[in-house]
């Protein structure tokens, strides 16, 4: 730019300074159109109007409704990637600190750590399956007429017991409904069945390397979300920085955490501790298959309010058609002694290991929690209904803060809790790493 249209470019101030104009510089012309200036004024880019936001922001909302149903199939095994990643994400913090790695490293070497076990824990388990399933035909009739015999007498013998119990001859029922002509066709549909091996095992083959490409997809999808996880929850937090709401943007990712934290990993504790207690619980009732109807008890509580309604279910009936145990007890007191323990334990859980792990974290009423779970389970199997209590306290969170701002609120209606202390040089804990450091000091001081 040429010494003139410098000098256009600055104007005088009050104290009769020429400085540079902040929005607008010229242009000197050459040529035909010499000695003519153009001012050039720098606008800003002009904002939307309110139509034009709505009518963008249903655009944006129907076009995401749309990708979400045509790659549904694609939805549910980034969903199970991500809670995955969710949940070895302790482990991975854990790892950076304890061998003062990067995240990157850090993410590799418990995946594969992970990895190694799972294989491992499949081989033993399906060495284990194996077994029992060779013991359960040994265990079965070897032919569906004797199979037809042994149901009818055992219903026979519970009716006979159960028609003392309440006065009334039930043989009667027995008779109306016409038993053992049910179980000869059924057996006769399972034989029907059973003839159609090829196609069955095509079907099985094919389930397998479906699953198996599922879980390679799941693997490395969990993996790169795990490493990269601060960067999208920093990304969100620069994007609401831009409006001005990254205060609240900041509040509500972790009122959200929050919530996933306290339910996922509490769900899985739960699992575990009530996987233990059903498996030694029935060990010592003496009912058969304690250990798969305590990891089935485990778990069902992914599922909440009715996983737990199941399992008791499931271990009763197991009860019921035990033949024999080493108490001595008869089948229905057997499973009368089962549905007390798992009413026991239902209670411990509820007033003792919930309120201790999971807390107030969802504040959703069981009824809630029910209705979200069917409409989970109806909504994407069984994937819904795991994750329908976190889903609908996370909408009731965002609910609330739409409906307070529209209100002109606050946007939050409680004073957020303070975080949680840091673990101090107290307790058992503290006490270990105090002798700890005090050895390493007195073996430093002697070398």
């Amino acid at each position: 730019m040429s010494s003139q249209a410098q000098e256009h470019s600055q104007v005088d101030n009050p104290a009769g300074r020429r400085e540079p104009a902040e929005s607008t510089t010229s242009l000197w012309l050459e040529g035909e159109h010499a000695g003519a200036i153009i001012p050039l004024v720098d606008r800003q880019s002009p904002p939307w109007s309110v139509t034009a936001k709505s009518i963008i922001a249903i655009a944006v909302l129907v076009l995401s409704g749309l990708v979400v149903w045509r790659f549904q199939d694609l939805l549910r095994p980034i969903v199970i990637a991500a809670v995955f990643a969710y949940l070895v994400n302790p482990l991975i913090s854990w790892s950076m600190v304890r061998f003062r790695v990067g995240r990157g490293q850090a993410t590799v070497m418990i995946y594969l750590t992970l990895l190694l076990l799972v294989v491992v824990g499949l081989g033993v388990l399906g060495y284990m399956g194996y077994e029992q399933v060779g013991r359960l035909s040994d265990l079965l009739p070897n032919t569906m007429g004797e199979f037809v015999n042994l149901t009818q007498a055992r219903l026979d013998q519970v009716l006979g017991r159960v028609s003392v119990l309440v006065g009334y001859d039930l043989h009667q029922l027995e008779q109306t409904i016409e038993l053992r002509s049910m179980l000869q066709q059924g057996a006769s549909l399972l034989q029907s069945t059973l003839r159609q091996g090829g196609s069955l095992a095509a079907s099985l083959a094919q389930s397998t390397f479906s699953t198996l490409a599922n879980g390679v997809l799941i693997f490395f999808i969990s993996l790169y979300l795990a490493k990269d996880s601060p960067q999208f929850f920093q990304g969100i937090s620069d994007a609401a920085h831009q409006s001005g709401y990254r205060r609240d943007a900041e509040r509500l990712i972790r009122d959200s955490v929050r919530i996933w934290d306290a339910y996922l990993r509490g769900q899985v504790i739960l699992g575990l501790v009530i996987g233990l207690l059903v498996t030694l619980g029935l060990s010592a009732l003496g009912v058969n298959n304690a250990l798969g109807l305590g990891i089935l008890s485990g778990l069902l509580e992914f599922l909440p309010v009715i996983g737990p309604l199941i399992g008791t279910v499931a271990a009763v009936l197991v009860a019921l058609f035990q033949p024999s145990n080493y108490l001595g007890l008869e089948p229905h007191q057997l499973a009368l002694a089962v549905l007390v323990l798992m009413i026991v334990i239902q209670q411990l859980e509820n007033n003792l290991l919930v309120p201790r792990i999971v807390g107030d974290a969802l504040d959703l009423h069981a009824i809630v929690v029910m209705v979200g779970v069917l409409m989970g389970a109806s909504l994407a199997g069984i994937l819904g209904a795991v994750l329908a209590a976190p889903v609908v306290a996370s909408i009731k969170l965002l609910g609330s803060y739409i409906w307070r701002k529209m209100l002109d609120l606050p946007p939050f209606p409680e004073a957020e809790p303070p975080p949680k202390p840091k673990r101090g040089l107290t307790g058992w804990a503290g006490r270990w790493r105090l002798v700890r450091l005090y050895v390493a000091q007195r073996w430093s001081r002697r070398a």
